[in-house]
Order: C-alpha cells, then structure tokens, then sequence
C-alpha cells in the first residue's frame, strides 16, 4: 500500500511517501523553494504547501497521486479548541480554516489526488510515529515535546504490537518547546528557527537564574508540566537582531537549558515508571537539542535512547505516512538512514558541470584525494547521493574541514556568515569514536548528541571542540557510507586524525544545498577551495583561471 505524509500547518513543510511499509522518499519543500523553514516575511504564511518535494516524492516511486492509498494531513482541526488560554484566536480561526481546506487545496496541486483521500492525523500523533515506528527497535516508549500542536505541546506514550496507546498530554498554553522559542527571540534571534543558538550561547554562561525558572517551569508529578508566564527582561535586557550579547545573556540562556533538561528528565522518569521500556524514542523540536538528549541519556532510567533525525515538524509528514500504513495493517519497517532526499547520476553531475563550463576533474581515488586537500588545510564542499532529510548535515551535503587547525571554526562560520560562538561537528569513524569521544551515546549517526573530547584529545582537534569541551559527534559506518569512510582513513593515514569537521553546506539565511544549481552557486559566492560533486572534483584556482 502507498502513503503520501504532508506536513504543512505550522512550518517546515515536508512530504514523505511509505510504499509496502517502507520509507521510500522523503524531503523538505525548503529544498526546493530555497526558503528556510518555508518561512516568507509574512507571519504565519509558512503554511506553503509542499507541492514540490511531494511531487518528487512520487516521481521517485514512479508514482502518480492516483495511485495513492491515503495522504496523511499531520495537523487535525477538530482538535482545536477555541479560546484555549494564551492563543490568539483570528490566527487559530484561519490555521484551522487553512487546515479544512488543506485536502482540496493538495487535490490542486496533485492532479488527480482525490481529495476524500486525505485523513487528518493529530499533531502530535504524527511526531510520535515519526519516532516510535521508525525506530529500530520494538514495543518502545515514546516522548513528544515541542512547541504546540492543535491543542498540545507535549505527548508520552508507548507503542504495543504498532499501536500507540497515550499515557499523558499536556495541554496548551503550558508548553517547553514555546518557552524556548521565546527566550530564542527575547536574545535576539529568530523564533522557531534559531533555538539552536542558544543552546550553543547556553555554554558560555552559569545558570544563575535558575531557581527563579524552577518556581516558575516544573514537572507535575503525573506526566505533564506547568510553564508559567516569564518576564525575561528581569533576567537581561532584550536583544535586537544582530545586537552583541553579554554575560547576562548568556546566563539566562544557560539556565534556561538547564531547567529545560531537568523537566525532561522528571518527565522521562515518569514515563518509564508507568512502561518499563528499555527504549525511548523522542520527536518534537525539543528532541533537536542534543545537549538535553545527552542529559537524558545519561541520567535518564532507559538503556537506549533513539531520537528522529527529522525530529522537527518536516518529520510530522514521515510520522503520518508511518500512522496510516499501520492504521491499514502494513506493519512499518524502521528507517535505514535519514538519506531519503534527492539524487543525481554521474552523468546528470558532469552535464551539469559542462553547462556551467567549470573545469572539473575525475579523481582516480576521489577519497585520497579530498583526504590529501583537507590534510593541506582546504575547505571541501561535498555533494553525494542521496539528500538528508532532517536539519542536520550527515555527509551528503557537507563542508568539510581539518579539525586540527583551531582557526578553522572561525574560518568556516566567517564561510557560512554565521555567529562565532556557533560550534562546528566532528565526523568520525564509528569504529574510532570511542578513543576520541566519552560521555553520550554511541554510535552517533544523526548527530542528535553530545560528547565529551577526551583529554588526549583536545589539542588535537580544537576545531570542533566547544568551549565547554564538548562536540556534537557523527559517527560514520563503513558499510553504510563507505566512501565517506574511505576518506576519514585517507585523512588519519596523512595526519593521525580519525575526524574530520563536518557542518551543513549552505550560507546564512539559506536552507542547505540540495540540487547541483545550489552546489555550484554556494561554491561561487563563498570562499570555498574544492567542491566536490559526485566522482567530480572542482577547485577554485581552476575556475578562476578559466
């Protein structure tokens, strides 16, 4: 059977396509319309339709929208509720207007989609099926927290032979996920979009605000919590965009992370209490900040914990595909790997290449040879298979970097026109981790943790190291990338380094590349040495002399 997940309601809007059980595509609409997040300067216009990534979702499959069997909607307008405290009732009478509309309005731009085909999926549902039935484990707890969905900000659960059956909610306007985006936005930086930010600002600061948050942000002892209002200004003055952050603001986003790991964790407790699962499984928002997904892994009551690597909304449109196939009794297989995106043939790489008459060469052994010009302290673009899916780049659409060289964070935020205090990640060898990184989960292939360097280590590889002796680890498996692999040994055999640096191929303000146009036109406009495209190799001295 073939399901169709659209996610398109709040932001992030995304497809996904389930065929006999199997995630078969998946894509971010930010991809194809270069808008970050879906988000136009309109408030609230996010509610784009992602007509394209659906459309290539189903040419994928080699499947036409008739063919479907049902189209998961993940937002379900009957649950809201009108006049729920905190919530501005003109913008949830036109979500929920926009929402009704939703299967006429995909019956548009998918000809020959019946519209009655489209079932509405609960928000929330949606995220813990993303989690639940996508992860390679069975009969596991699940943990939902993000921003908000029709009603919710927040669902625990389990799942039982595929079924999920609900242990607690929290209602809004109590919600962690907005709390974050509010502080997000009081240091000055953009909501629902840059929370990760201040997670990494969180590291230069003492959480010295943070009994005045636990009086104000706490567990309830019966699954849910209780966000009361916050005057942030009490804490330090609000940032404009751009503005130059201090100490102060830097505590509040210290204690505000704390407070938020210790929520999480009561509510983990709770959980596990009522399942006795081995395994927990997360998506929401939330579940992006790796620094709290460590905290729970270590100090949490479960052995394992599994987090979506499209743990935003994007991932909603996967969760209800995942919902409906096991809701027509097609048992969901879990998620090979978050590459699930687009991809290009060799051939359609050099056709590429020739239209914009770059010289480009092929490499005998493309993986000594990025090896050797990351060893000489060049930046690599690199643009292989298949596209991630999620917000996290995993080696198909990577800059790459010497960690070795402590300059190098600098150089590649200056690159990216990102702040400075950003950190940049580490890609290492699954087998090499280990003797590198200490305290956090692994293998780490989504890159969703942190970890401690190891002493021995820290001269050695300052660039990816953050300020609080951290790094957000990926782990990189030989069977499951062996290029990228070969390349990581290629490197160790030149300098003795396992690891290279890893961050996202894109420029500030851009969603990261997805097709050759965006490859070529990222590798013009920033000050990048070599672009890899495929079994191609470009370098900047080469193009310019031409």
């Amino acid at each position: 059977m073939r399901f169709l997940g659209i996610n398109a309601i709040f932001h992030d809007p995304a497809a996904a396509l389930v065929v006999d059980g199997e995630v078969v595509a998946a894509a971010e609409e930010e991809r194809f319309s270069r808008r970050k997040h879906g988000k136009r300067p309109v408030p609230f216009s996010a509610w784009e339709l992602p007509e394209r990534a659906a459309a290539w979702c189903l040419e994928r499959a080699g499947l036409r929208p008739e063919d479907l069997d049902a189209v998961a909607y993940s937002y379900d307008p009957d649950l809201v509720r009108q006049g729920q405290a905190g919530l501005d009732e003109r913008w949830e009478e036109l979500r929920t207007t926009y929402a009704r509309r939703a299967p006429a309005f995909l019956a548009g731009v998918l000809p020959g989609l019946d519209a009655a085909q489209v079932r509405y999926v609960p928000h929330h549902v949606a995220h813990a099926a993303s989690a639940g039935l996508a992860a390679p484990y069975e009969d596991v707890a699940v943990l939902v927290c993000d921003g908000r969905g029709e009603a919710l900000s927040h669902l625990a659960g389990v799942y039982e032979d595929g079924r999920l059956r609900v242990l607690a909610a929290q209602e809004l306007p109590h919600s962690l996920g907005l709390m974050y985006e509010a502080v997000t936005e009081h240091l000055g930086f953009m909501r629902s979009s840059d929370e990760y930010k201040v997670m990494a600002l969180a590291s230069y600061g003492t959480p010295r605000f943070l009994d005045e948050l636990r009086e104000l942000v706490y567990a309830t002892g019966d699954g849910g919590f209780r966000v009361e209002p916050i005057d942030w200004a009490a804490y330090a003055k609000a940032l404009r965009p751009g503005q130059e952050w201090g100490g102060e603001h830097a505590d509040l986003a210290a204690s505000v992370q704390t407070r938020l790991e210790e929520v999480l964790l009561e509510l983990a407790g709770w959980l596990h209490e009522r399942t006795g699962r081995r395994v927990l499984t997360m998506a929401g928002g939330v579940a992006l900040n790796c620094v709290a997904n460590t905290h729970l892994a270590e100090h949490g009551p479960f052995e394992q914990v599994w987090v979506q690597p499209a743990a935003g909304d994007a991932g909603t449109a996967l969760g209800g595909a995942l919902h409906l196939a096991q809701a027509f009794g097609e048992p969901a297989a879990p998620m090979q790997g978050a590459d699930l995106g687009r991809e290009w043939t060799d051939e359609e790489l050099a056709d590429w290449l020739r239209a914009a008459r770059v010289p480009y060469e092929q490499p005998a052994d493309l993986a000594a040879t990025v090896a050797a010009e990351l060893a000489a302290d060049r930046i690599v673009a690199w643009f292989q298979g298949r596209a991630e899916y999620g917000p996290r780049a995993l080696g198909r659409r990577s800059l790459l970097a010497h960690p070795g060289r402590e300059g190098n964070t600098e150089r590649l935020n200056q690159v990216k026109g990102r702040e400075q205090f950003r950190p940049v990640a580490p890609m290492v060898l699954a087998e090499r981790a280990g003797e590198i990184f200490t305290r956090g989960p692994l293998p780490s292939p989504y890159m969703l943790f942190v970890h401690d360097v190891a002493p021995e280590w820290l001269e050695r590889i300052p660039a990816v190291v953050h300020v609080d002796g951290t790094a957000r680890v990926q782990t990189v498996d030989r069977e499951r990338d062996p290029l990228l692999a070969r390349m990581l040994e290629e490197f160790a055999a030149r300098t003795g380094i396992p690891v290279v640096v890893n961050t996202s191929l894109n420029t500030a303000g851009r969603p990261m590349v997805d097709d050759p146009r965006d490859a070529l036109e990222c590798f013009g406009s920033a000050p990048v040495d070599v672009l890899v495209l495929g079994p191609y190799l470009v370098r900047r001295g080469a193009v310019f002399a031409a």
